[in-house]
């Protein structure tokens, strides 16, 4: 029994690993490959230096805790933050509940109950706004012109002495906009309030500087920069006070308690410096190469549209729909290449229209379906060719069965 339940899953390996040879990635914003980089700085310290980091009476724990004091001070330097500004955290949900959950209740007690947002935010940003709704915060959420970017007249106009927070997200998690962090921040301090962005698809892919945009919280995760899942981080400005929402040991501020997995600290600190090292160079790469895959849609499917603003977006990003397609039908027939109909954290499975696509202002007819291609550091110029031929395959397949 045991050698055939052994035979089937060898031969399961084998089938998976030839489906995954012959698929073309392209959903690099719903995660990221640990890099072969980052994988050999983490291994030491599942066996070798596996001390507890907390523990600095013996060398084990100082070797653990020196480590995550570099990937600590790794974090820091990508967005010019300070080391101790940066705690760690399970992922960017958490620091974004963290943020919003222990920045508002302690707001609260000094007379400030309103909270400001984005109607396209992510649901670990939406979520906690539903529940300081429910303990009698009042929750403003911006709409979006047709580009993805708020009206900065709409946040001049929601901003009252008692607005505790503002959460504007960096860059969008679907259509890859990006908002003006800056002058939002500007206008949020000069109202009294605080100012929290989610960065998890900004960090590392495009220059971010909290003291230059005056930015108190900012969010991140470890598997959107090619680091391991299950960590991420949040800045917190010196000075800020977050009520934490779990109790223990102390460790991290105070804020977020509990020992430190070091391997993926190590994991994200190195990930965080090689995306700082290559922004620059990557950015361009993946801009030449979205270009290069936009012209080639474009060129076979004149119906296309691109969801947002073309020009203020993340470089790897293209979000589009087309006229008389359905996203289930057309999820059927893409078999070489893996794309997204919406985000990860928000689709159960479905290629129906997302929250964020609907959000978008001014478009005469909503689209039925939106595909959203990220493009990544492991993204060729020959995956550009042959999503783009199976792309314009299969839709024009299904338009034709439409017309028929």
């Amino acid at each position: 029994m045991r050698k055939m339940y052994l035979s089937k899953s060898i031969c399961f390996s084998f089938f998976l690993n030839a489906v995954l040879c012959s698929s073309t990635y392209l959903d690099y914003q719903a995660t990221t490959p640990v890099d072969q980089r980052v994988l050999e700085k983490m291994l030491p310290f599942f066996t070798k230096i596996f001390g507890n980091p907390h523990s600095t009476t013996h060398i084990f724990g100082k070797k653990a805790n020196q480590a995550v004091e570099t990937a600590r001070a790794q974090i820091a330097a990508v967005i010019n933050a300070e080391s101790e500004e940066i705690i760690f955290t399970s992922g960017a949900t958490e620091a974004n509940n963290l943020a919003i959950l222990g920045a508002c209740r302690h707001l609260k007690k000094l007379g400030k109950n309103e909270i400001i947002s984005v109607v396209t935010e992510h649901k670990s940003v939406l979520g906690p706004l539903k529940a300081l709704r429910k303990e009698g915060f009042k929750v403003i959420l911006l709409p979006v012109q047709s580009s993805g970017i708020i009206k900065i007249e709409d946040l001049k106009k929601a901003l009252s002495p008692k607005t505790a927070l503002v959460t504007i997200m960096a860059a969008n998690n679907e259509i890859g906009v990006l908002q003006p962090i800056k002058i939002i921040a500007k206008l949020v301090h000069q109202c009294g309030a605080l100012f929290h962005t989610d960065a998890a698809q900004a960090f590392g892919k495009i220059v971010i500087d909290v003291k230059d945009s005056n930015i108190d919280l900012l969010s991140i995760s470890g598997h959107k920069i090619y680091g391991p899942k299950g960590i991420g981080a949040l800045f917190i400005r010196k000075g800020i006070t977050l009520i934490p929402f779990t109790y223990g040991g102390g460790q991290e501020r105070g804020v977020r308690p509990g020992t430190l997995p070091v391997p993926l600290c190590v994991g994200l600190g190195e990930a965080a410096q090689l995306a700082q090292q290559e922004l620059l160079s990557e950015s361009e790469r993946l801009l030449s190469l979205r270009t290069k895959l936009l012209n080639l849609l474009q060129q076979q499917l004149p119906s296309l549209t691109v969801n947002g603003d073309l020009q203020e977006r993340l470089p790897g990003n293209l979000n589009f729909s087309v006229k008389n397609i359905d996203g289930k039908s057309l999820l059927k027939q893409l078999q070489g290449i893996a794309i997204s109909f919406g985000s990860a954290c928000t689709s159960e499975g479905g290629s129906g229209l997302s929250y964020v696509i609907e959000a978008l202002q001014g478009k005469p007819i909503v689209p039925t379906v939106a595909i959203r291609i990220s493009l990544g550091r492991f993204t060729t110029e020959d995956d550009i060719t042959k999503a783009a031929e199976e792309l314009i395959t299969a839709i024009k397949s299904l338009q034709h069965k439409k017309l028929a």
